[in-house]
């Protein structure tokens, strides 16, 4: 269904992605999907064409730079070389600056690691008119919450190993502090429950849960109908 594209960022270097377009053309809004430590891989680009299907132009873009992985170590090792802030306020906005060209308004989205980057963008990435954040939060020192204007929705599970759910109030503390408009959800779920490859990578922390991705899923189309639409 997509395509890989390249795309300019801020700073001028290129860097490239999966880009999935709607029937509805090139005047639809547009999203941008942030990959969960796995890397660009064929789940993360299902999400970017199920979005598509619901009538958005999604772009992943590739944060690794070419380099996959199914394990968990390797994947570790990837995310720790990961630049957070290169990425968010680099790759990512020169995504959202890209699907701009074509369209009005453009959100961001991300699961996982992916979610800590949609934290990070909804600070960092001024052009973002809506964020979507998967069971993922950066260190909150790095949340400068004044500078969050566009709405925020969040999907957390209540037994997230990777990231305790206590955090989730903090957050929400800080938020609510600074005036921005957000909405979170908690679900009695492992972490990665969106995620219907969860249950391949044999780590105990990780779970699909069908029931609550569905739930999840139907809150963020109707909060991006209200956001961006």
């Amino acid at each position: 269904m997509g395509q890989i594209v390249s795309f300019k960022r801020p700073d001028g270097k290129s860097a490239s992605g999966y880009l999935a377009e709607p029937k509805a053309g090139t005047g639809a809004p547009g999203m941008v999907v942030i990959q969960e430590w796995w890397g660009l891989n064929d789940q993360i680009k299902g999400v970017a064409d199920k979005l598509a299907a619901a009538g958005y132009r999604a772009l992943v873009p590739d944060l690794y730079r070419g380099k996959v992985t199914v394990d968990g170590k390797e994947a570790e090792h990837l995310m720790t070389g990961l630049d957070f802030g290169d990425a968010a306020g680099q790759d990512v906005r020169g995504a959202v600056q890209y699907l701009k060209g074509k369209s009005a308004k453009v959100g961001v989205t991300g699961f996982c690691m992916g979610g800590a980057l949609t934290i990070l963008s909804a600070v960092n990435v001024p052009e973002a008119d809506a964020a979507v954040c998967w069971y993922g939060y950066p260190p909150l020192e790095y949340v400068d919450a004044s500078k969050i204007k566009a709405p925020l929705l969040g999907h957390f599970a209540t037994r997230d190993q990777a990231f305790p759910i206590g955090k989730v109030d903090e957050l929400e503390k800080k938020l609510r502090a600074a005036n921005v408009k957000f909405e979170f959800h908690r679900y009695d779920a492992k972490h990665a429950f969106a995620n219907e490859t969860a249950d391949e990578k044999k780590l105990d922390m990780l779970e699909y849960n069908p029931k609550a991705a569905e739930l999840a899923w139907k809150r963020t189309m109707d909060f991006l109908a209200k956001t961006l639409k």
